[in-house]
């Protein structure tokens, strides 16, 4: 890996808050994903499952977890599964985890070769009543590729059907959505890399530069800092391309007057940075292009003052639809009409910024974290509000990562990044 080691102290941490919150004589299992065949004899790069990961830094192929805090015997109540390595497996794919790696990685005792799997649980699935399930039940998921979890879950069904089943996903949700400091660090480097590619491309951006060369620049800057590279596909957004909210072509020139709207970040040690910035392509706003710019970091900077403790997701949104609403119509793009007239399951406003203001963020850019109770401390989300003109030519969205505090306004984590219009030329033409 690239990342310098994790201490292992956070995983122990993160597995005992989540056995602390299993049923009595109930077993829990994580399985890493697959990798996934491109055709012929490709692959598609590894990415470790970010629930295994989480509970217990293995960062490896083929392996599983399991947690049973009451088991009988004391060496089964956390015990990790890992593909045997030999010489051969060394000389065609490099080192991989001995069983003496793999517990100073996790901090557990317990290492097991994957081949002794089924051997073992069963013999735990006898002392067990209840076996937690690692769905995915993330709000915005839509997968349709089986996966190894699915493989698990249907295998386990058909040979246990007298077991209680439960979910660890609810669990997941309640205890990733809240950041331990090492994780908070982990982002904060991750952010810090951003800041890297970002300050690079001041100086790098001007007419005629293609959008695939502002995203080459970016992924040289991040991969030199010890990331694997973008958390998420990047969007280098020029012109009108900035209407379209997931625009990924980036194969199109950056053209005098334009502005290019860049929502990319880096990853590290797989724990996201998400940020958006708006730039002119020449080094200067116009007035109009500065009037809608400074509009959307008023929302932005107003949204992220309402990110406390006690905040509701839901309530959160609706009064950012407010700020927006303001800012619309000193823009003359609404009317007091519009916001007499709208539709209050599509307010008028949606007509320019259609999209949600904040998320969580951590081990998965849209992370897990409870939407629908109050917010708490140590939560991180981002805060990303936008304008989208296409009459104008014109899409501006603004984005940070930002951690609730116990008392006052969020910390940000990319407070050292331009943001300001003014910086932004200054910097763009040094």
């Amino acid at each position: 890996m690239k990342y310098d080691q994790i201490p292992n102290s956070l995983f122990i941490k993160n597995r005992k808050k989540f056995m602390d919150r299993m049923l009595p004589k109930s077993i829990a299992v994580f399985n890493s994903n697959d990798i996934y065949p491109i055709g012929a004899d490709s692959v598609l790069p590894f990415e470790q499952h970010r629930d295994i990961f989480y509970l217990s830094g293995a960062d490896q192929e083929e392996t599983i977890l399991v947690l049973f805090p009451d088991a009988i015997n004391k060496k089964h109540r956390e015990v990790l599964f890992v593909r045997e390595t030999n010489e051969h497996i060394a000389i065609w794919e490099g080192e991989k985890l001995t069983k003496e790696k793999a517990t100073e990685v996790s901090g557990i005792e317990t290492v097991c070769w994957l081949q002794d799997f089924d051997k073992i649980f069963f013999d735990l699935m006898t002392e067990a009543e209840t076996i937690y399930f690692n769905t995915n039940e993330h709000y915005r998921q839509a997968v349709e590729t089986q996966t190894r979890e699915d493989r698990f879950i249907e295998k386990c069904k058909r040979e246990y059907p007298a077991h209680k089943a439960a979910k660890s996903n609810p669990i997941l949700q309640e205890i990733r959505g809240i950041k331990e400091p090492e994780e908070i660090d982990i982002m904060q480097t991750a952010c810090n890399i951003t800041e890297k590619g970002f300050r690079r491309l001041l100086g790098f951006v001007k007419p005629g530069v293609m959008e695939y060369e502002i995203e080459a620049e970016l992924l040289h800057e991040f991969i030199r800092n010890r990331s694997k590279g973008f958390a998420y596909q990047p969007i280098i957004a020029s012109g009108n391309n900035a209407n379209v909210l997931h625009y990924l072509e980036n194969n199109k020139p950056c053209n005098d007057g334009d502005l290019i709207l860049m929502d990319v970040a880096a990853e590290y040690a797989n724990y996201s940075s998400d940020l958006t910035r708006t730039i002119p392509v020449n080094g200067k706003f116009t007035k109009r292009q500065k009037e809608v710019y400074n509009a959307v970091l008023r929302v932005k900077d107003d949204a992220t003052k309402m990110l406390v403790p006690g905040t509701l997701w839901a309530e959160y949104h609706k009064e950012c639809g407010k700020l927006m609403t303001s800012e619309l119509l000193g823009l003359g793009l609404l009317d007091k009409a519009d916001v007499q007239n709208e539709n209050p399951e599509w307010p008028a406003y949606k007509k320019y910024f259609m999209h949600g203001t904040s998320h969580h963020i951590g081990l998965n850019t849209h992370d897990y974290g409870a939407l629908k109770t109050p917010m708490k401390a140590n939560m991180v989300f981002t805060v990303e509000p936008g304008i989208y003109i296409p009459a104008e030519n014109m899409g501006i969205r603004l984005e940070d990562d930002v951690v609730i505090q116990e008392k006052g306004e969020p910390f940000n984590l990319m407070a050292n990044i331009p943001i300001k219009a003014e910086e932004i030329e200054d910097l763009m033409n040094k």
